[in-house]
Formats: C-alpha cells, sequence, structure tokens
C-alpha cells in the first residue's frame, strides 16, 4: 500500500526513559501479548522480555532486538500519539483538537516502522525506584515501582507511516508535545522527554 506521507525521525531522550514491559512472563502471555493480533505477534513479544533470572519479580524492562539490544515496540509509539492527541484536542487551534475519534486514527491510518525499534545509547541500563501512592477505601497505600532505564541522551530512530496527508501535522504537534510530556512509565515526573529531528 503506497503512504500519503512518510517521515522519518529520530528522538533523543532529554531524561531518562523507562521500560514498560513486565519481567513476569506470564503476566505478560496472559494479559498484555494477549492484546497482539496474532499468535505470531505474541511469541514474538513474550520472546523480547528475556531478562536474567535475577531481575526482580514486577520490575518493567525494555524488550530485546535478536542481538539483545534494549527496544520500544512500534505499537509503543503509536501509544504516545493516542495520549498525546488526547491532551491536545483540548488545546483550541491545534491540528489535534480536529481529529474526531483519534484512537481509531492512529490504529487505522498512523503506522510506525519497524516493529522493534533499537534504542541506542552508550554504556549500560540503569534503574529506577520510586514509590507509588493511591487512596482506597483501606486509606493510602504505598507501593514501590521498579524499571530498567536507558540514560538521557539515548537515540530511538523511526519512521512514521499516514495513509492520510493531513495527519502530518498531528504528527509533529505530537512530537513537540514530548519534549513536554515525554514517552514510557512515569512521564508526569519527566521521564522520557525528548526532542526529535527530522531525518
Amino acid at each position: 500500500m503506497k503512504f500519503a506521507k512518510e517521515l522519518k525521525v529520530t528522538l533523543t531522550t532529554t531524561d531518562e526513559l523507562l521500560g514498560m514491559m513486565p519481567t513476569d512472563k506470564e503476566l505478560h502471555e496472559t494479559y498484555i501479548a494477549s492484546k497482539a493480533p496474532d499468535a505470531k505477534k505474541i511469541e514474538e513479544e513474550i520472546e523480547a522480555v528475556g531478562v536474567d533470572e535475577v531481575v526482580m519479580k514486577g520490575k518493567t524492562v525494555f524488550p530485546r532486538t535478536a542481538d539483545g539490544r534494549p527496544a520500544l515496540f512500534d505499537y509503543q509509539i503509536r501509544g504516545m500519539f493516542k495520549d498525546s492527541i488526547g491532551m491536545l484536542r483540548r488545546v483550541p487551534g491545534t491540528a489535534c483538537s480536529k481529529v474526531k475519534n483519534y484512537k481509531k486514527v492512529v490504529d487505522g491510518l498512523l503506522f510506525v516502522s519497524p516493529r522493534m525499534i533499537p534504542i541506542e545509547f552508550e554504556g549500560d541500563t540503569g534503574d529506577c525506584q520510586r514509590p507509588l501512592r493511591t487512596q482506597s477505601p483501606q486509606g493510602e497505600r504505598t507501593a514501590i515501582a521498579h524499571s530498567e532505564t536507558a540514560p538521557e541522551g539515548s537515540r530511538l530512530t523511526f519512521t512514521v507511516q499516514m495513509l492520510t496527508a493531513d495527519l502530518e501535522a498531528v504528527v509533529r504537534e505530537c512530537l513537540d508535545y514530548g519534549a513536554l510530556h515525554g514517552l514510557g512509565q512515569w512521564r508526569n515526573s519527566g521521564k522520557g522527554r525528548f526532542e526529535w529531528t527530522e531525518d
């Protein structure tokens, strides 16, 4: 199929990026990967969670490419577009404010390739532990969240493919919004913020 517009971009993180996939393969298989449209993709996603057995259960990590590099899946970038459009629709005069039924638009008209996007950086991944607080009927509860991290300055290069050219302004707004809001877990603290360039 011919795309109306393709935009090749590189994101460079300005804060550390947190992994989003659980290390518990059973949890991943029964819930997250079950959302994949076919069995081959489910198997691929479960394999990509390959991390050392000493990693604590409940920690979120990056999937790994066949050669062991941390990566993001294409749908994680598309999820960022949905989240960004959802917020920018509230800003009058933006291209995003004109998009109706935006989740279906992203699912059906906007694609990201490759399927696995390697995260390029020097050195090793790190760790981020932080408290999670919530109010419940029994009172305030606190837990510790633990995530693998890629350092500030990490790069991701991918292509955004659009079936309609009018989505280009929306995509550009969402990428600009990433400088403020970020990508991945704990975005509200500034994690995963990035700058982007067109290649």
